[in-house]
């Protein structure tokens, strides 16, 4: 693959390549071209690149039929719309389960139902449906209970609810085993029987629960519920698709970038009274973007489960009274503060204990908070550029544990492969996360299995390892049109990359250091423009000292995603750099 700008090391030791195949595509484009450039660049099929250049529902959606288990789910869920019976959705504390479950409490509430949520706390509780949850919630009433974005893996808590007559729909997409959970019905594009909706298999929870949704209003239409009644308007929930699909990671291809795209439309108009409350505590006043929904409001909602109420994300995104929902918002504000300096103290231990010769970094420590440790694995995992797992290990010798993976290993199908040889007391999880429960004496020999299962699959994907860009630029041509231009080809998120752009040479003018590890430099070109640059978290590496001691002597290229500073009230473009090369 041919490099960029003749670069094959770069100051942080990676080769600059063109993301798209065909370098001759790329001459004379105009910004209609470049869009469908971006488009072609990141996998879509030359026949389908105005589809995917306004991705719609229409367009994306499948037959809900198509999944295993879904028509049945729908006609019980409809039986108990009919007979106005007492439902129980039980959700995950994360995101991708507080969106689930506000999207099936919202929907059944439109249609006449009064749906208890319940979200278990991480602590006490832990990961998924126990058997004492289940049995309180059929003491309250509830003999029809949905688990979202959990129940894969939930054996014995499901047989024991089967036992006791509770019935069971779960709706999931964590990876599953051979055998399946004793439930009702299993929606779940992941189950190793799917045929057709194995290719849904990147949806995150919240987009199963949507399918189901489609199959449940489908199945009260043809026994006419809706004779006397207006149909809930299911497209107004896609505000919460968009953010539980960004918030967990899914790659937005496909169906899920229809998700995001009329999602964020939807939250644009401030419908939901709970999110239109945390905008605000997160201070956006302009549209949200793909990206406010994974760094503003996301980790908001996951610092309830983290280090708050389990149950505040569900409630905040269920409320209809905006006092109850500005007060809610504020709250997740001040945890997500407690979480930050909670993760930062964990974090910074854990860089300094973990062992940079493995291929797979597997980390523990006794009293961290179990609540941040998937945030500092996804950070080891940056830094590091391979897999990497943070345990937190309790009074009781027992560690939980949550993992990060890189492109090309799978990081949830090696966990289910130690439970299945009984170094694990549960896990599970998808290719890029995952999450396990596990002996403290046992850790050692489970960082053994992971080294000796991945290290040859992380040596490849490391060997492959390039910067991969889209465009190169003079100077000048860093300017908020060309940025609105690429964001045409968006959303962008995890399998749909932003664009980034090389550009340059230009020269650092003033580099000084700001907030936590970042580097701020204003540079500029032969042509005279200056240009604002960030370098986040980059302060302690080749890349952070390059800038800072760079002069105005020496001339760089810098590669990285261009963006627009509204802050002002004026649109600056300014450059969040990733790497950089010597021009000279």
């Amino acid at each position: 693959m041919t490099e960029v700008l003749g670069i094959g090391q770069s100051i942080l030791g990676q080769p600059w390549r063109w993301r798209a195949l065909a370098a001759d595509a790329r001459d004379g484009l105009g910004h209609d071209d470049l869009v469908a450039q971006l488009l072609l660049a990141r996998g879509c099929p030359p026949d389908a690149v105005e589809e995917h250049r306004t991705p719609s529902i229409r367009g994306f959606m499948p037959d809900p039929s198509i999944f295993r288990d879904m028509d049945r789910a729908a006609a019980r869920l409809a039986d108990a719309v009919m007979a106005r019976e007492a439902v129980a959705i039980f959700g995950d504390y994360d995101v991708d389960g507080a969106t689930s479950a506000a999207v099936m409490v919202r929907l059944l509430r439109d249609l006449g139902l009064a749906p208890r949520a319940y979200i278990p706390d991480r602590l006490s509780e832990g990961y998924g449906p126990t058997e004492a949850a289940l049995l309180r919630l059929q003491a309250e009433g509830a003999n029809l209970i949905v688990t979202v974005d959990c129940g894969a893996q939930a054996f014995e808590p499901l047989a024991a609810a089967q036992a006791a007559g509770i019935e069971i729909l779960v709706v999931d997409h964590h990876k599953c085993a051979t055998e399946l959970p004793r439930a009702h019905a299993v929606v779940n594009p992941n189950r190793l029987d799917e045929t057709e909706g194995a290719a849904h298999g990147h949806l995150a929870a919240v987009g199963v629960c949507f399918l189901l949704g489609a199959a449940l209003i489908r199945t009260l239409r043809t026994r006419g519920f809706f004779a006397d009644r207006a149909e809930p308007r299911l497209l107004d929930l896609l505000d919460l698709v968009a953010l539980g699909t960004v918030a967990d990671v899914a790659p937005l291809r496909g169906l899920n970038r229809a998700f995001v795209a009329q999602g964020l439309k939807v939250m644009a108009q401030r419908r939901n009274i709970g999110l239109a409350a945390l905008t605000e505590a997160a201070r956006l006043t302009r549209a949200p973007t793909c990206s406010d929904l994974g760094f503003a409001l996301g980790p908001r909602i996951n610092a309830g489960g983290r280090v708050g109420r389990a149950d505040l994300g569900v409630r905040l995104l269920t409320t209809e009274d905006p006092a109850e929902a500005r007060a809610i918002a504020e709250e997740l504000n001040h945890f997500n503060d407690e979480r930050r300096a909670i993760e930062a103290g964990v974090q910074a231990t854990a860089e300094t204990i973990v062992d940079r010769a493995r291929q797979v970094a597997v980390v523990s420590g006794a009293g961290w908070h179990p609540g941040v440790i998937g945030i500092v694995a996804g950070r080891l995992k940056e830094k590091l550029d391979r897999p990497a797992i943070v345990i937190a290990i309790d009074e009781h010798g027992i560690g939980k544990g949550s993992g990060r993976s890189i492109a090309g290993v799978d990081l949830g199908a090696a966990i289910l492969s130690a439970r299945e040889q009984g170094l694990l007391i549960a896990g599970g999880g998808h290719a890029t996360a995952a999450g396990l429960t596990v002996e403290a004496d046992r850790i050692t020999e489970f960082a053994e299995f992971l080294e000796e299962r991945l290290a040859e699959a992380v040596v490849r994907a490391s060997a492959g390892r390039a910067l991969l860009v889209d465009a190169v630029l003079a100077p000048g041509g860093v300017n908020p049109a060309l940025v609105g231009a690429m964001e045409a080809g968006g959303p962008y998120g995890m399998g749909w990359p932003a664009p980034r752009i090389a550009a340059g040479p230009f020269r650092v003018i003033r580099a000084d250091l700001v907030g936590t590890n970042h580097v701020r430099a204003i540079v500029a070109g032969a042509d005279g423009r200056s240009l604002k640059a960030m370098a986040f978290r980059q302060a302690d590496t080749a890349l952070g000292q390059a800038l800072l001691g760079a002069g105005s002597t020496r001339r760089l290229w810098l590669a990285g995603r261009a963006k627009v500073d509204d802050w002002s009230g004026r649109d600056v473009a300014e450059l969040h750099i990733e790497d950089a090369a010597w021009a000279d």
